[in-house]
């Protein structure tokens, strides 16, 4: 896809990148079906992008592939040149993997994976049918290392990864007009952290205060750079896109260190907590 047109659907689109990446596509001149369970967040963007652009909201919970089936019609219902789905939904869970149960790690994957899947299955078909459409995947810089703590979270997003690589590979393989983007966000400042939940096992408020307080140190990229990378990454039809230096840097050390990454990582992650 050399040019942004037509409509794209976005879930998770009431904040953070979700929201971001809405504003910079309808300034492109992209019409817009918007998902998020936050009905307010919508509807204060849509009035945010204003007229200037077709838009349609819906609340939308990933977490239930019924849901996903009903937007996927009604979007391509209200936009029928619809050509571009991001799948950017998501959540996160604080805790060893001792710490969490079997409920909160099937709550995220029924929407950090199963919501990337369902609205895979559910969109696809229609954008096989237009000239040129584009699949946008958000996995994170966690589909590529995996940190202790982040057990469930961690999985999910190597889920993505590993689905959406096959997935790629098979639409290429059938000469498919369908591009597929699998996207890896190193730290960007939006609320994920803030508005996560803990681990039934964890009792420590100060752990997970002094995690939070990290991810936001840390978390040096705006929604709006994030968004205008992935933009580029979708006009590049690049099948990775990285998002911020810590992403890269990352990316570099695991495959150097492919089973022995964590020890220096996290050296230079207390040195930043320190300030130093």
């Amino acid at each position: 896809m050399t040019a942004i047109r037509g409509a794209a659907a976005i879930t998770g689109a009431a904040s953070g990148i979700g929201r971001a990446l809405a504003i910079e596509l309808a300034e492109r001149g992209c019409d817009l079906a918007l998902a998020d369970r936050d009905e307010a967040g919508l509807k204060s963007l849509a009035a945010e992008i204003g007229t200037q652009r077709k838009i349609s909201v819906h609340r939308v919970d990933v977490g239930e592939p019924a849901e996903i089936a009903q937007f996927a019609r009604e979007a391509i219902a209200a936009h029928p040149e619809l050509n571009i789905l991001v799948n950017n939904a998501g959540v996160a869970l604080l805790g060893q993997f001792e710490e969490i149960d079997q409920a909160q790690m099937d709550w995220l994957f029924d929407i950090n994976f199963w919501g990337v899947v369902h609205g895979t299955r559910a969109f696809l078909p229609h954008l096989k049918t237009r000239s040129e459409a584009h699949i946008v995947n958000l996995s994170s810089i966690f589909g590529i290392i995996a940190p202790p703590g982040q057990s469930a979270y961690a999985a999910a997003k190597f889920a993505v990864r590993g689905f959406s690589e096959s997935v790629r590979h098979e639409l290429a393989a059938a000469g498919s007009p369908v591009k597929l983007s699998v996207v890896h966000p190193g730290g960007v400042a939006t609320s994920i952290a803030r508005s996560s939940r803990t681990g039934v096992g964890v009792t420590d408020n100060a752990r997970r205060a002094q995690m939070i307080d990290r991810f936001e140190a840390a978390a040096k990229t705006t929604p709006k750079d994030a968004a205008l990378r992935i933009i580029r990454g979708i006009e590049r039809n690049e099948p990775r896109i990285l998002i911020g230096n810590d992403a890269r840097f990352m990316d570099i050390l695991q495959r150097f260190r492919p089973g022995t990454y964590w020890a220096p990582l996290q050296r230079r992650i207390e040195k930043m907590a320190k300030g130093k």
